[in-house]
């Protein structure tokens, strides 16, 4: 099998309209799922436990909600089944509010935990979940954990016959837990009949050193000027799109804690929970932000059908 920058390069990165820099709209982007289900805690919370932990996710989402509607931005969210399966309303409320209901597959199990056929099930069971609670056709999909890598190219083949015509699963650094430095940084066809398109994230470059600039947990730790200068110098290196993501979680400072969870994983998850929402409503001001599929459509004429 060609591996990722193999697949890249025979078919080359997807080119942007004829748009001015001023024109560039940022995408918003919600990854959606409880508290309990990120890795950070996979080794302390079991997923037998999971239907017996309090439920957050709608709360926290709601203030999301309340804060985009307050900054007048439209956003897409990553569901996940497991949460469509729940809370439907949750759901159809954010679809009521006009955003884009995508896909995050059914339980956060990451792509090389699955072979190509459980993947299959697993996308076509959250996919039909969160479009009988939408009532939106769903046409993206984000791999927990931006768990896409050379290994599993062949999963692509398995979206688009799923119905889904993006990605947004590629991280183009490298962190302790994921990404892909080979990967572009701007949106690609990853496969050669250009039948679905990747988003990756954003990453600031220096050197051969990637940075993370698409928010996240990183957005939360950071003070909020450094944040801001590595989104600035990766539109500056690739006048593309911030694709900017948060999860419900990090604005609810009144979450359970998982005490026996290993230090680093209990601080990257907890701190500074109390500063993102106003930190998420001074940069939804600052810069204009929208959704994924009307950010391809406006950008790159690619049409999601609704």
């Amino acid at each position: 099998m060609k591996n990722a920058v193999e697949a890249a390069q025979f078919n080359p990165v997807a080119k942007q309209a004829s748009i001015g820099i001023d024109e560039i709209q940022h995408v918003f982007s919600v990854d959606v799922e409880e508290w309990f289900q990120v890795g950070a805690f996979e080794n302390s919370l079991s997923r037998s436990d999971w239907s017996d932990l309090e439920s957050r996710v709608v709360i926290q989402t709601e203030k999301i909600l309340s804060l985009l509607e307050r900054t007048n931005v439209k956003a897409t969210f990553f569901c996940l089944g497991w949460v469509a399966e729940r809370e439907p309303e949750l759901i159809k409320k954010i679809s009521d509010h006009g955003h884009e209901v995508a896909c995050h597959g059914m339980d956060h199990r990451r792509l090389y935990q699955m072979d190509a056929d459980t993947f299959y099930q697993d996308i076509l069971h959250s996919k039909a979940l969160l479009e009988k609670a939408s009532g939106q056709t769903v046409y993206g999909y984000r791999a927990p954990s931006f768990s896409m890598s050379e290994n599993t190219w062949d999963y692509y083949p398995r979206m688009i016959e799923a119905g889904f015509k993006y990605s947004s699963s590629v991280f183009p650094g490298k962190t302790d837990h994921y990404g892909m430095p080979s990967a572009p940084r701007l949106p690609f066809y990853p496969l050669s009949d250009e039948s679905i398109i990747e988003v990756p994230m954003t990453v600031s470059r220096f050197g051969s050193l990637s940075l993370p600039a698409s928010g996240g947990g990183y957005f939360r730790l950071l003070p909020s000027f450094l944040s801001k200068a590595l989104m600035t110098r990766a539109f500056t290196q690739t006048n593309g799109s911030t694709i900017f993501y948060m999860h419900p979680w990090e604005v609810d400072p009144e979450q359970p804690r998982v005490t026996d969870a290993p230090f680093l994983s209990k601080f990257r998850h907890y701190s500074r929970q109390n500063v993102m929402e106003e930190k998420l409503e001074v940069i939804l001001k600052s810069q204009p932000f929208t959704r994924m599929d009307h950010m391809l459509n406006a950008q790159y004429r690619i049409e999601m059908g609704n």
